[in-house]
Parts: structure tokens; sequence; C-alpha cells
């Protein structure tokens, strides 16, 4: 197979092969350098990241090299890609191989060893996950699992669980999310269609609250209970 070795010329068929056994090959280095290497990608979204950038690089900076060689390669590895994420979906068997399987690493209150090692991460890097997710008590986690995209999901025990009204048994009001109705200087008037508002209304706010112009708002939101509120250009 001379396409394994350094040669002049490629034909576009060895590019083919090339750009297959390569991705091949990343896949399976991937996968066998675990979770912790590839971070927060999955590890077909973490060989397209690593692959892609280096292939049209090269040629643009070297003189010297053609460009066929390179969008051979990135035409076959999108289309790998591509094919390997429709695989994902459909194929549970090929699922479980390109996915990391989630590892238990905290259980009721105890740090697993073995999750940890089968996680390859550290107590340190344990602890800082906690930390991130403002747990400052390990013996408070009833569950910590290692994620697949290299994550921590933590589940408190229900002790140290924040009081909510449901816990309380409190009737809340049903969840409001406020729009933004002006963004640098700049009416949305889509979104104010949708509120069912003019953009009359909102200057006569503007002036009546904050004595201020459109122009000199950096950012406005309108939330259910039309309460206004406005960020100025300082």
């Amino acid at each position: 197979m001379d396409f394994y070795q350094s040669q002049e010329t490629l034909t576009i068929m060895e590019w083919v092969l090339r750009s297959v056994i390569g991705f091949v090959f990343l896949v399976i280095v991937a996968k066998v350098l675990g979770q912790r290497t590839i971070s927060q990608l999955r590890l077909l979204d973490f060989v397209i990241a690593l692959v892609i950038g280096n292939i049209i690089a090269h040629p643009l900076s070297d003189q010297h090299l053609g460009l066929q060689g390179s969008i051979v390669s990135t035409i076959v590895l999108v289309a790998l890609y591509s094919l390997g994420i429709q695989l994902n979906l459909k194929w549970p068997g090929f699922r479980r191989f390109i996915n990391h399987k989630s590892i238990t690493v905290v259980e009721n209150g105890e740090i697993l060893n073995k999750g940890l090692k089968k996680a390859r991460i550290s107590i340190d890097v344990l602890l800082e996950e906690l930390r991130e997710d403002k747990v400052d008590d390990v013996k408070k986690v009833a569950l910590a699992i290692w994620e697949a995209d290299g994550k921590l999901s933590v589940f408190l025990h229900p002790d140290y669980e924040p009081l909510t009204p449901a816990s309380l048994k409190l009737k809340s009001e049903p969840f409001d999310f406020p729009r933004t109705i002006i963004m640098e200087g700049r009416v949305l008037s889509e979104v104010l269609r949708q509120l069912h508002k003019e953009e009359s209304w909102v200057i006569s706010r503007l002036e009546s609250l904050y004595q201020a112009e459109v122009q000199h708002v950096l950012l406005a939101t309108l939330d259910g209970k039309e309460q206004l509120k406005v960020f100025l250009y300082h």
C-alpha cells in the first residue's frame, strides 16, 4: 500500500484511503485516551476538530503544497463524521462503542476510588468540580457521575437540597422569561409585535421612568407583568 509512504503525488483514491485510515486511527486513539483528554467534547467532535484545522492550514501556509489533497481529505472526513453521527443515532452498538460510559465517582457521601481511576481524574479534580457546583462537603453528595463529555453531574442528599416552593407546598407564579425589546440603541420591532406593544409605548415609558431616549439604551427587557428593565450606556 503505497499511500502509507511519503510520495510526491497521490491519486484522489489514495487521498481518500489515507483520510479514512487516519480518521479511524484518531477515533481509536481518542477512545483509548479517555474522557479526561477530550474534556467537554464528544469523541467524534474531538476528532473532527483536531484534524480539519491542520489539514487546511498546511497548504495555506506552504506554497509548495497543493490544495487537492486537503480538499479531498476534508470532504472525506466531513462525510465520515456525518456518517458517524447517523450511526450514533440509529445503531446502539456503535453508540456504546463511540461514547464513553458515565462513571460513578461519589455515592452516598463516599468517594469511589475505582471510579476515579476509571475516569482518570484525581481527588483534586473531583474537589474542584464539586466546588464549581458550590458543594463544600463530599458527605453532602448522594451521587456524583463523571459524564461522557467530561463534566461532573452532582446530586445532593435531600437533607442538603435547597428549599423550593414545591417542597414547602406553596403555590408559585408561572415561569416568565423577560423579552429583549431594545438592544444597543435599536428597538426590536418583531419582539414588540409578539408582545402586542407599540414603539410609541416603549418610548413613552423610557421618558417617564428613565428620562432616556432609545439611542441611549444598551439593553431593555420587558416581562409578562410589563415591568421594564433598562440598562443605559455609561
